[in-house]
């Protein structure tokens, strides 16, 4: 057999699949834009959030403020890991993809418990 019908039969292959284009060692088309989507939309929120608590709340600052804007901080800079690995040409590999998505679940979480500090922080005023 030669490498043209070779390739012309794994083509007609993944055609009658539905993948026409795709490879089995990347992760589907939409999946990569979609996280970078989600990242950038989250990163946004918590930026405004940060500059919305740390600048234009009413309220003073009190010595325990320093644990909702360190978490907070601290999910701020994973979201800019996650984005950067979110950005990499190596993201389309499954193995490395998982991994990305563990980090923004992680800045994700970090966020949340830094929210949830500081509304407590605000209802013990």
């Amino acid at each position: 057999m030669n490498p043209n019908d070779a390739r012309e039969a794994s083509q007609k292959h993944a055609a009658d699949k539905g993948q026409v284009g795709a490879r089995a060692d990347t992760v589907p088309w939409g999946y990569r834009p979609g996280i970078i989507t989600a990242i950038t939309v989250f990163l946004a929120f918590s930026l405004a959030f940060l500059r919305y608590w740390g600048f234009e709340a009413p309220g003073h600052w009190r010595w325990y403020s320093v644990f909702p804007i360190c978490l907070m901080a601290a999910s701020v800079l994973l979201q800019l890991v996650a984005l950067f690995r979110a950005l990499r040409l190596e993201d389309v590999q499954p193995a490395v993809y998982r991994v990305t998505v563990r980090w923004f679940v992680a800045a994700v979480s970090v966020m949340v418990a830094g929210v949830l500090l500081a509304a407590f922080e605000v209802a013990l005023a």
